[in-house]
């Protein structure tokens, strides 16, 4: 019988287990893992009622399976109860379809995840971002429960092994067992690509280099440029060459041959040394440090800068700075920016939000205290488990089960190019960016001895966002717009945070684009919904647009200076550094 003394003893249990779980989580669960998803269950059971009706509809999907499953198995033409997601390739075979048991197992394994899915989705009495982090890592579970991750239940797998007499398992085992000397997983034929042939390989110089960056002028293409340069703030979480894959994909050649005079940042790949650096040394002795550089050189009182991603976070950041105590009649060094999938309110950031909170950031910062930065490769795991079936699993399918060699991709090669992050910019950025937003409250951040106010921004704004983009969801980048006190142009493009980017125009168009002003207190999906869809590239449209604000044709100025003479080639120093 369960007395009230039990009850009492239970209830100083679980007030002692409340009262050590931070310490408990810091140390064994510092992503929140595990207490998540002890949440999630916790408020189900709480709620017996409505977790009965949620277990019925389990029920009922399970009856209507083994009916589904007898029919089919009878020779009946029945249409599938679940469905596959038309981005999901798991169960692009046929035979995933026409064979009834793995048609069976693929119907089970979908219901089973939807349903999950959906009742955590659907936790009462939780907040939204428990359900979210918990909802990350269950699907990270299912997704790795696949029937296409294992051999046996791979139907593709088995059939290619039997008809190639065994060797495509032999080639996987292979592909195996060099992965595990290499200590990662394969995704890209890296023999077939060279940073500085072809990638990287736009005509230039490097005409400066700190310990932070180096600062690459390319070559002009036409007689004539506008007389105002580009300066490209790239992202240091990546390398620069994103922005310059092959001559058909980069975004840098397709500007120098439009007339623009181009620079762009190329980071060092900080060690040990660098462990000090922050995000206003980024800000100052990196990104104003380029404009400076590409003013001098030029001639220019003035350039437009453009910043992606967190490039784009510090050079907004940079911008109101610039206007912070600029007199009435004084221009600033920037013109009119740029922003390319930036974040500056870090609300709702997506999934990668699941990785940020006090806890976590206090385990990465004892990570990085020894060798004074994140390495890489914690960093591209990250971003993987973000979109794990393609980034993951597709990988481990195709290398070991199928006993397929990775594909030769420009965009895959960068991706695997990873850098590190210096302990103190990593730990400042995730902290007061992500964690506190305090990009974006007014005076909310101090750089360089000024308060940040991104309100104080008065020059006008071209704003790309991405339809798909599960890094920096574009609702989330539109907010930016109210913010400036200046005429802003917003583009919303299809694809995602890569690959709506890197978006070259070719015939037949592959994507589209939506494009136009945005007024003072514009919703983003109203915004959206006044406005026609394009087919094409948004480079056009920017070119077209940073022509009218880049001045007047010029004759091409010299690459470097007296002050910044050339140092080396393009690609330089720091984009080759492992």
């Amino acid at each position: 019988m369960y007395s009230p003394r039990h009850a009492v003893e239970e209830n100083l249990k679980c007030q002692v287990l409340d009262a050590s779980r931070p310490g408990i989580r810091q140390v064994l669960d510092p992503f929140g893992i595990m207490t998540s998803c002890l949440e999630v269950q916790q408020a189900w059971l709480r709620q017996p009622g409505e977790l009965a009706k949620q277990l019925f509809k389990l029920a009922e999907q399970c009856s209507n399976l083994q009916i589904l499953g007898y029919r089919r198995f009878c020779g009946q033409g029945v249409e599938d109860t679940v469905r596959p997601v038309a981005y999901d390739e798991r169960f692009a075979e046929p035979i995933w379809t026409e064979h009834p048991y793995y048609d069976l197992m693929k119907e089970s394994y979908l219901a089973y995840s939807r349903w999950l899915e959906d009742a955590i989705e659907k936790t009462p009495d939780v907040a939204p971002r428990i359900k979210q982090k918990a909802g990350f890592w269950v699907r990270q579970m299912l997704n790795a429960a696949s029937p296409s991750n294992y051999f046996w239940t791979n139907p593709h797998a088995v059939h290619k092994s039997i008809a190639s007499f065994g060797m495509s398992t032999v080639d996987g085992l292979r592909n195996a067992v060099n992965d595990a000397f290499r200590g990662d997983v394969s995704m890209v034929d890296d023999e077939t690509f060279k940073v500085g042939h072809n990638l990287a390989a736009t005509p230039g110089q490097v005409v400066f280099r700190n310990h932070l960056l180096e600062v690459i002028q390319y070559a002009p293409a036409t007689r004539k440029v506008h007389s105002l340069p580009v300066v490209i703030v790239a992202p240091w979480i990546n390398k620069y060459y994103i922005l310059d894959l092959c001559a058909k994909k980069s975004l840098v050649h397709y500007l120098v041959s439009r007339g623009f005079s181009v620079f762009i940042t190329s980071w060092n790949n900080p060690r040990s040394e660098s462990r000090n650096a922050g995000f206003e040394d980024y800000m100052l002795q990196g990104v104003l440090q380029a404009v400076e550089v590409a003013r001098e050189i030029t001639g220019a009182a003035q350039v437009h800068a453009a910043g992606y991603c967190i490039g784009g976070t510090i050079l907004a950041a940079l911008m109101a700075w610039l206007n912070t105590g600029l007199k009435r009649n004084q221009p600033p060094a920037i013109a009119h920016f740029t922003l390319l999938t930036a974040l500056v309110d870090f609300t709702a950031p997506g999934d990668i939000g699941v990785f940020i909170d006090e806890n976590s950031i206090a385990f990465l910062e004892k990570l990085m205290a020894d060798p004074g930065y994140l390495d890489g490769a914690a960093m591209a795991w990250s971003f993987r488990m973000l979109r794990s079936n393609s980034l993951i699993w597709h990988y481990l399918v195709h290398n070991y089960l199928y006993g397929e060699r990775p594909p030769p991709l420009d965009v895959l090669y960068w991706n695997t190019d990873t850098t590190r992050l210096p302990a103190a910019m990593h730990s400042y950025y995730l902290r007061e960016c992500y964690l506190n937003n305090k990009l974006v409250q007014p005076g909310g951040l101090t750089l360089g001895g000024k308060p940040i106010d991104l309100r104080s921004i008065k020059q006008p704004l071209y704003a790309v966002g991405t339809e798909q983009d599960h890094i920096s969801p574009w609702k989330e980048t539109f907010k930016i717009c109210p913010l400036v006190q200046a005429p802003v142009r917003y583009v919303l493009a299809t694809s995602g945070h890569i690959m709506g980017v890197v978006n070259p125009p070719v015939e037949p168009p592959k994507r589209r684009y939506w494009v136009g002003a945005v007024s003072d207190h514009a919703d983003p999906e109203t915004w959206r919904n006044g406005i026609e869809k394009t087919p094409g590239s948004w480079w056009e449209d920017w070119a077209q647009w940073l022509g009218k604000q880049c001045g007047p044709l010029v004759a091409a100025p010299p690459i470097g200076s007296q002050r910044h003479p050339a140092l080396c080639p393009a690609p330089g120093t720091y984009v080759l550094e492992r």
